[in-house]
Parts: C-alpha cells; structure tokens; sequence
C-alpha cells in the first residue's frame, strides 16, 4: 500500500480557549499539531502526509512543508478541508484521514486501521462505550440509553483512496467525520481497536490530560563512556575541546581528547550504536590527528536525526595533573558549543585516584561521562 496521512487542521478550535486555535498551542516542548505530525511521519508505514490548515493559519504553518509533508489550505467546512487534502494525496492507494487535535495517537492504533484496509475499503478506530448512557433536559436526567453496540469514534480513519475521494464527490451536506461520508455511499467500515489516550484536545482541560499521556511515553535513555590515554612528548593537552598547557601531552590518533572521546560514547552507547571507534576506526588516516571536537559534533548529530534530544552530559576527568579547576567552565562552555546543549544542562568535573594506579603514577588521563537522551 501506498499511504498517505491527511492531517486535518483548518479549524478554529474555540472551546479551547487561549485566544489561538488549538493545532497551534504549545503542547509540553512542541505544538499540538508538531505532535500529531510527529506521530505520522515516525509511522513506517506512512509515506507522505498533507497537512491542510485555514488560510489564515498560514504564518503558523510556516517551515512544516517537506519533501515528505505538503501543506495546503482548507475550505470553509470540515467535510470541504478534507476533500482539498484528497485533491493532494494523488498517487497513494490508501488515505488516513486525522484531527490534528489528536496529538496523542499511538503507532498501535495507526497499524490497526492500516492493517485493516488489507481487506477492507474502509476502517475507523473506536472505543465500546463503557458508562451508563442518559438523555437529559432542564439538568435533569429524562432518559437512559442503552450501550450495546455503541462506540466512540476516533481517527485516523482510513479509506481505499479512489472509494473515498467517490464517496466525497457524491456527498452533499456537511458530515462529521469521514465514516459518515463513506456510509452514504455504502462503503463498510471496520472498527478497529480505538485507544483512550487517543483523545481529541476539545476544552482547555484537555490540555494536560495530552501533555500527561505524551509524557509517560517518552523515550529516556542513558549511556556511559570510559576512556584512557596515556601521556606523552608535549607541551598541552586537549581536554573537553580545551587547550590546557602542560609539560607533556597525550599520546592518540586523533588529538587524543580524552574527555570529548569519552562524552562521545557516551551517547552513542544512550543509542545503543556502538562507540567511536565503529564510526571513526583509528586505522583510518583521515581521522589521524583530527580535532576531537568532528567525534562529538557527530554523536549529538546522530542523536537528533534519530528523534531524541540530548537531555544533559556528564563528565568526570581522572588525573593528579594538570589541574583542571580553573578550565572547567571553559570545557563545559566549548562542549556546548560542539553539542548545541545548554551549558546548564553539562558537568565537567575531576578527581583523582589518591595516587593509586597510572593516573596516581601521572601516567595518563582516564575519564568516565554520562549521557541521557531523550525522545518525547
């Protein structure tokens, strides 16, 4: 199947409050639409995604087109957006259409309605309604209903791209959701697995209900990075990308940055994808008597294309000489330059081994760092 994810954000959005339409409020670190995107364009399944925003929401839209993301613009009703995003999805099999205000759609219920659409024109999400049922007037209860067979509906729902965009051409009123649309046209709908996280941000409540259920999802992982060089002929050493004068220097490939090596396997071993030396093998001359700073920049780098933030680094320095005290804020100044990391959020600090071992012999330099990082 050929898919493509049509994220539907051309509404106003009013009962939320807070002056701005919902899709463009903050949500935790990002916007309630970047993540409903994020949920989509994470998805392997999903090729393409068309984002359709209201006209005067284009200032808000601005930098989210792509190779991979087209934004166009909506009608004046819901049922009308979605059509001009099916004018957009040409050349996909299959379409799943979804509110942006459902920032917090797992890759679980994306993968039911996919799978679903194998073998059906058409399928949905829902969720069996489980609390008793009431018809009320005047804020008094006048009725109950019964529940049985009922469901809530959520989306992404997802259609076979031709029947959908037929049953559009041939609907005539405004519909609430795209299933209402493909039942006027006879198509079955399958109900897939719906989800109560997969909540529609509709009040100002529903805000931190969604920021809570993104929350507990975060991907938050630690790695740690050990390293030693020994000393040798010199007058400085580098140490955490500064350089600190010295009466010997140390001896390795590149400039033998003990402390930028170490920070750099220490994310690299957070993303559980090897260490320096699988990136940068030292039998390899280009990397001989390189800048230490090319390893780190990498790391943090690899980090971010893979969907994490770098949430903070550690370092510890082992050696009875130089001293590093009086370059500590320098080291942690320059790392976060490399990184692009808040200083606040780096610890560049030292110790020594009481004389024990070949630091304790000021044979060398070890250093021992942590990273964490993070993926909302």
């Amino acid at each position: 199947m050929n898919i493509t994810a049509i994220i539907v954000a051309a509404g106003r959005g009013t009962r939320a409050g807070r002056g701005t339409p919902k899709q463009w409020q903050p949500l935790g670190d990002r916007r309630v639409i970047d993540h409903t995107i994020r949920a989509f364009a994470t998805h392997p399944d999903v090729g393409h995604i068309v984002v359709v925003v209201n006209g005067d929401d284009l200032d808000h839209a601005a930098g989210l087109a792509s190779d991979r993301i087209t934004v166009t613009s909506g009608g004046d009703t819901r049922t009308q957006s979605v059509r001009n995003g099916l004018n957009c999805a040409k050349g996909a099999s299959h379409v799943l259409i979804h509110d942006a205000a459902r920032p917090c759609v797992s890759a679980n219920v994306i993968s039911g309605v996919i799978e679903a659409l194998r073998t059906c024109l058409a399928a949905a999400p829902g969720l069996p309604v489980s609390d008793a049922l009431w018809r009320g007037s005047d804020g008094l209860v006048s009725s109950t209903l019964e529940r049985d067979g009922l469901f809530a509906a959520q989306t992404p729902q997802g259609f076979a791209l031709e029947a959908i965009t037929t049953a559009h051409a041939s609907y005539d009123g405004i519909a609430a959701d795209d299933v209402t649309v493909a039942q006027a046209s006879g198509i079955a709908v399958a109900i897939t697995q719906g989800c109560a996280d997969n909540l529609k941000i509709t009040t100002a409540d529903d805000f931190a209900r969604a920021a809570r259920i993104l929350g507990s999802r975060m991907d938050i992982r630690c790695g740690n990075g050990f390293d030693v060089h020994a000393f040798g002929p010199g007058d400085h050493v580098m140490l955490c990308g500064v350089k600190v004068p010295h009466d010997q220097g140390l001896i390795g490939h590149s400039d033998a940055d003990v402390g930028l090596h170490t920070l750099a396997d220490a994310i690299y071993g957070a993303l559980a994808m090897g260490d320096i030396g699988q990136h940068f093998p030292p039998s390899d001359p280009q990397w001989k008597g390189v800048s230490s700073d090319v390893f780190l920049h990498h790391a943090a780098e690899l980090a971010r294309a893979s969907g994490f933030a770098l949430s903070n680094l550690d370092a510890t320095l082992i050696c009875e000489m130089p001293k590093i005290g009086p370059h500590a804020a320098a080291m942690r100044a320059r790392v976060a330059e490399i990184t692009g990391l808040d200083i606040n959020r780096i610890s560049v600090k030292a110790t020594t081994t009481e004389r024990l071992g070949f630091a304790g012999r000021k044979e060398g330099i070890a250093c021992m760092a942590t990273a964490t990082v993070v993926k909302p």
